[in-house]
C-alpha cells in the first residue's frame, strides 16, 4: 500500500476556540501520521498564494454562490446582482484571505493510506451547516454561507484540507520547507 501526504490548515477560529488537540487527535485515531506541524501567523501575500485561484475558479465560485442563493430563495439585492460571477469569486477570495490572516493557524502534513480521501471525510463538507454529525465541521460549527455572506465574510469552517493528491503536493510545497518535513 502506497501512502499519500496531504495538508491541513486549522484556521484561526479553530485555534481561538481551543480545538487544535481535538481536531488533530481525530486524524491520529484514524491512523494518519503527523509528518510536520507548525503554528504561524501568515501574511496576506501567503494567503493569496494559498487562495491564488485562476479565472476559471472565480467563475465557478461565483456561479456556486448564485446557485446557493437561488436554492434558499434569497434575493441578493441590486448591488450584488450587478456583479458577474468572476467578481463574486474574487470577493469570496478576499473574504477567505481576510479570514486566514486574522490570527494564528496550524499547518500540518498528514501521511497515510488514501490520506487525502480520509482527511476529507473526517473534515466534512465545506459548509458546516450541511456537514454530517461525526465530521469536524458537523460537530464544531453550524455556520452557513448565507449568514457569512450577509456579514460579508468567509464561512468559518475551522479547517482547510487539500482536495486532491496534486493539490496536496502544491500546498505542502507552499506551506513547508523540505527540512521541516520528517519521515
Amino acid at each position: 500500500m502506497s501512502e499519500e501526504k496531504t495538508l491541513i490548515v486549522l484556521k484561526p477560529d479553530a485555534v481561538k476556540r481551543g480545538l487544535v488537540g481535538e481536531i488533530l487527535s481525530r486524524f491520529e485515531k484514524a491512523g494518519l501520521k503527523i509528518m510536520s506541524l507548525k503554528g504561524l501567523i501568515i501574511s496576506e501575500e501567503m494567503a493569496l498564494k494559498h487562495y491564488g485561484y485562476n479565472e476559471e475558479w472565480f467563475e465557478k465560485v461565483g456561479q456556486k454562490v448564485r446557485e446557493f442563493y437561488q436554492k434558499v430563495g434569497f434575493d441578493q439585492g441590486e448591488e450584488f446582482n450587478k456583479l458577474n460571477n468572476k467578481e463574486i469569486g474574487k470577493l469570496i477570495q478576499k473574504w477567505n484571505v481576510d479570514y486566514l490572516t486574522e490570527g494564528m493557524v496550524i499547518a500540518a502534513i498528514l501521511k497515510g493510506h488514501k490520506a487525502v480521501e480520509i482527511v476529507r471525510k473526517i473534515v466534512g463538507t465545506t459548509y458546516p451547516s450541511e456537514a454530517f454529525p461525526g465530521t469536524i465541521r458537523g460537530d464544531y460549527s453550524v455556520e452557513s454561507p448565507l449568514s457569512a455572506n450577509l456579514q460579508q465574510r468567509a464561512v468559518r469552517n475551522l479547517i482547510h484540507a487539500s482536495g486532491s493528491i496534486e493539490e496536496a503536493e502544491l500546498e505542502i510545497e507552499l506551506w513547508f520547507k523540505k527540512e521541516e518535513i520528517y519521515e
